[in-house]
C-alpha cells in the first residue's frame, strides 16, 4: 500500500510538472513557428510554408537596429554601474561588523519590494527638475540605482563566502583594502558576479514601463518600448513580425547567459582556496 501510494504521488508530481512545462514551452513555440509562419495567427501550428519575409520586414534600422543599439547601450551601462557599485557597497557589508549592518540590509530588501509604478510619478518630476528627461544618462542611472538593492543582497551574500584569510595574506603584503577587493575577492567570486550580473541586465532588458517614461524621443526608444509598435490600431498585429522581432529581441540575453555559463559552472566553494 505505501508503494501504490508513493506511486501515486510520483505520478502527481509529474503531471504538475508537465502542465508546469507545457505553460513555457508553448509560448516559445508560438514565437519561433510564427517567426517563419506567412499568415501566422494567435495559435500554436506548424505553418503550411516557411518563410523569412517577417525577419525581411523587421530587419531596419528604424524598426530593429536603432532600438537594439538603445538597448545595449542603457542596460549595459546600468549593468556595469550597478555591478561596480554593489560591489563596493557590499564589500564593508560583508568584511566588517557594525550594528548598523542588520539595520541598512533590512532596508534594502525592503526597497527591493517597492513597486515601481509607485515612485515614478516623483522620480518623473524629478527627472524634470535637473534636466534628465528624454535623456540616456539619466534613464541608466535610475535603471542601476532600481536594480542596486537587490544586487547588493546578492553580492554580500556571494562575497561572505571569500575565505578572509586570503585578504589578511594580502594586507600583510602591504595591499589595501580596494586592491585586495579588486585582486583577491572579485576573482575569486566570479561566479556571484556572473548571477549579478545576469540578474540586472535580464531585469532591465524586459522593462518598458521606466524607459517609457523618462525617454520620449523616438529615436532614443530602446526595443523594449518599439515592440509596442507591432499592435496597430483595432485589434490589428503583425503576428509574424511580431514573433520575429522577438527572437531578434530575445538573442542578446541567450547570447550573454551563454558566455557567463561556464563561470557560472565554476562552482560556489571557494574554501579550497585556502589551501595549498
Amino acid at each position: 500500500m505505501p508503494r501504490n501510494r508513493r506511486r501515486s504521488r510520483r505520478l502527481a508530481a509529474d503531471l504538475a510538472l508537465l502542465v508546469v512545462a507545457a505553460a513555457f514551452v508553448l509560448p516559445l513555440a508560438w514565437v519561433l513557428l510564427s517567426a517563419v509562419d506567412p499568415h501566422a495567427d494567435l495559435r500554436v501550428r506548424i505553418p503550411d510554408g516557411f518563410t523569412l519575409a517577417n525577419f525581411d520586414a523587421i530587419l531596419t534600422p528604424d524598426i530593429t537596429y536603432t532600438p537594439l543599439l538603445n538597448s545595449l547601450i542603457l542596460c549595459g551601462g546600468a549593468t556595469v554601474l550597478t555591478v561596480a557599485c554593489a560591489a563596493l557597497a557590499a564589500y564593508p557589508l560583508s568584511r566588517y561588523r557594525s550594528r548598523f549592518n542588520r539595520p541598512f540590509l533590512l532596508s534594502i530588501l525592503f526597497a527591493t519590494s517597492l513597486p515601481i509604478t509607485a515612485i515614478m510619478v516623483p522620480v518623473y518630476a524629478l527627472f524634470v527638475r535637473v534636466d534628465l528627461i528624454d535623456t540616456m544618462q539619466g534613464t541608466i542611472l535610475f535603471f542601476a540605482a532600481s536594480q542596486l538593492p537587490f544586487a547588493i543582497w546578492l553580492m554580500k551574500n556571494f562575497m561572505d563566502g571569500v575565505p578572509k584569510e586570503l585578504e589578511e595574506a594580502a594586507w600583510t603584503d602591504g595591499a589595501g583594502p580596494a586592491q585586495s577587493l579588486v585582486r583577491i575577492v572579485l576573482p575569486l567570486m566570479g561566479p556571484g558576479l556572473a548571477v549579478v550580473t545576469v540578474f540586472a541586465f535580464v531585469m532591465m532588458w524586459g522593462n518598458f514601463f521606466v524607459p517609457f517614461m523618462l525617454l520620449l524621443s523616438p529615436d532614443q526608444m530602446p526595443a523594449s518600448v518599439s515592440i509596442n509598435d507591432f499592435f496597430g490600431n483595432r485589434g490589428m498585429v503583425a503576428y509574424g513580425q511580431l514573433a520575429a522581432f522577438s527572437v531578434i529581441y530575445s538573442t542578446p540575453v541567450i547570447l550573454l547567459y551563454v558566455l557567463v555559463a561556464r563561470r557560472l559552472g565554476g562552482g560556489f566553494a571557494l574554501g579550497g582556496a585556502v589551501k595549498g
